[in-house]
């Protein structure tokens, strides 16, 4: 079978094209063009501040926690879960320039007979320790509490998700309005260890998880953990890998710890960029959902995106494109590729953010330009080919 149409038959879309149909007529904000939706100042009514609320979660790598969980015993899986529902929405908000102080709740839906109480305190604990460790490098998080519900008849495991909301002063506010020709794009690693993270990440981040869960796992998992999997789908498309959860990889991890990564945040990252070098920045893109192609959401009109030069895949994407035979067009379009984070700037401004990257032990470098085209387009040129979009 086709790997895109096992992608379909799975019930996903990494382009969201129904979602984006449905909020098409809603209000888009004060800026159409930011990362995330921008309101008035609802609250305090201050013409110069702004409010934003944004929500995200860890979607369906949750399943993937419970598995490793009942393979192994290993409680501490769960708190990376709580990091990647936090780091979903950090990540987003600090695109449009928010730094906080910010408010966090939390949405827990599970099924009571399969997540017990032990489970629930460690994502619970595990939010409040990852906003210790954050406030140590100058993010300060409020966690307001949230909503933890027992909804066995909806949620077949767990999932785990999280409403943020921040008020900031407008004249801090970046879009990509400010992309120009000429522009170039520093690409930031999603993988390796930075300075504030305590094991190796192998850069999976929180999207396309269903895809990289079905072509890795052995499908062994099917019958022992019959939870884990939509009982609609067919057969051929649930499981189709090689890998046990605790079998060896080329990096410091086990395969099911490789898929678990936390979502590296780029916050102590994001916010030095932003002391030093506000006024150089004219767009930042999280590249979630959408992958490398998340950029041709927020592009100004009339341009054309080259990335020429990205940072080599680490092994988590070969491992998956190796198991699925998925075209490498596709995976640029599903999965970050090993950078989760681009700027657009000038290139004297791109090697000073490389270097306070450095400082972070984050590998960056400019990955591409930006250059006048007559209809909006990115080119991919890489380690596997060249590809438009």
């Amino acid at each position: 079978m086709n790997p895109q149409d096992r992608y379909a038959l799975r019930g996903v879309s990494a382009q969201k094209e129904e979602v984006h149909k449905a909020v098409a007529d809603l209000d888009k904000g004060l800026f159409p063009k930011a990362f995330c939706k921008i309101y008035p100042d609802f609250w305090g009514n201050d013409p110069e501040f702004c409010n934003i609320m944004h929500a995200d979660g860890a979607g369906t790598k949750s399943i993937l926690a419970y598995m490793y969980w009942k393979e192994t015993g290993d409680l501490s899986v769960w708190k990376g879960i709580a990091v990647d529902s936090i780091v979903m929405n950090t990540d987003d908000m600090l695109c449009v320039g928010a730094v906080g102080p910010y408010t966090y709740s939390s949405t827990i839906g599970r099924n009571k007979h399969l997540i017990p109480g032990e489970v629930i305190a460690e994502v619970i604990n595990g939010s409040q320790s990852f906003f210790n460790t954050l406030k140590e490098y100058g993010i300060e998080v409020h966690f307001m509490g949230g909503e933890t519900a027992d909804v066995g008849d909806v949620v077949r495991t767990i999932i785990v998700d999280g409403t943020m909301a921040c008020r900031m002063p407008r004249k801090k506010i970046i879009t990509t309005d400010n992309i120009v020709p000429g522009n170039v794009i520093v690409s930031f690693a999603s993988f390796g260890q930075a300075i504030y993270e305590t094991a190796y990440n192998s850069g999976i981040g929180s999207n396309g998880l269903t895809s990289a869960r079905h072509e890795l796992l052995h499908h062994d998992y099917a019958t022992k953990y019959p939870e884990s999997v939509d009982p609609n789908l067919p057969k051929e498309v649930v499981y189709n890998g090689i890998y046990h959860l605790t079998d060896p990889t080329e990096t410091p991890l086990d395969a099911g710890k490789m898929i678990l990564s936390p979502t590296r945040t780029y916050a102590p990252l994001l916010l030095k960029i932003l002391e030093k070098h506000f006024d150089k920045i004219n767009g930042i893109i999280h590249c979630s959902g959408g992958g490398q192609t998340k950029c041709m959401h927020y592009m100004p009109e009339g341009l054309r995106v080259v990335k020429n030069n990205l940072i080599a895949s680490p092994p988590i994407f070969r491992m998956i494109q190796k198991a699925a035979g998925t075209d490498w067009r596709e995976m640029y379009q599903v999965f970050n590729m090993g950078q989760r984070l681009e700027i657009f700037t000038d290139e004297a401004t791109a090697n000073e953010l490389i270097a306070i990257a450095q400082h972070f032990n984050i590998e960056a470098q400019i990955s591409g330009r930006v250059e006048a085209a007559p209809k909006n387009e990115l080119i991919i040129e890489g380690e596997f080919g060249t590809y438009t979009y």
